[in-house]
């Protein structure tokens, strides 16, 4: 561990704001391009070097010390792409399956049209229950995450979503 490294680790505790401006200083450039490298995009490896030192703040009291520092936030950042990937995996199998027009009688459904259907469907919903919808079922966030966010107790963040989706089912069961 080099002496700059154990310098940051020191100030975490008595300093933590100075901490992590050094941190940012030190890793900030080396973290973009190990991000860039797995996502080869640059706006997407900017987004998420920023998402990667959001959660080094949120956790830096928790830095235990048990591995380099450096390798502490080079994980978060791997799990952070790795992460994201995942899910844009998960995305595009699920459009793929809308990719072949579904004929309906005389109809021809693509997912153009299923993606304006559901847009549709969202904007006849009341705020409340399409920002809940949206969170849970687009950005794939569990109920107590959600709970957090919002400030709303989980069972009724249950009941919204039921609701949204029963809605939804019925706008696109219309024609």
């Amino acid at each position: 561990m080099s002496t700059k490294e154990q310098s940051i680790i020191s100030l975490i505790k008595s300093n933590p704001e100075l901490a992590f401006r050094q941190i940012l200083k030190e890793h900030q450039q080396m973290i973009y391009w190990r991000i860039r490298k797995m996502v080869l995009d640059h706006d997407l490896a900017n987004d998420l070097t920023q998402d990667t030192f959001i959660k080094v703040w949120k956790n830096l009291s928790r830095f235990e010390g048990k591995s380099a520092l450096s390798s502490w936030i080079h994980r978060i950042a791997i799990n952070t792409a790795l992460s994201h990937l995942e899910k844009e995996k998960r995305q595009r199998a699920h459009m793929e399956q809308f990719e072949e027009p579904i004929v309906a009688g005389e109809q021809t459904i693509t997912s153009e049209l299923v993606t304006i259907k559901l847009l549709r469907a969202l904007a006849v919903l009341p705020p409340k229950q399409r920002l809940i919808f949206s969170l849970k079922y687009f950005d794939e966030m569990k109920y107590d995450e959600i709970s957090e966010l919002t400030g709303n107790a989980v069972g009724g963040l249950k009941a919204s979503y039921h609701l949204a989706v029963k809605k939804i089912t019925e706008f696109l069961n219309e024609d």
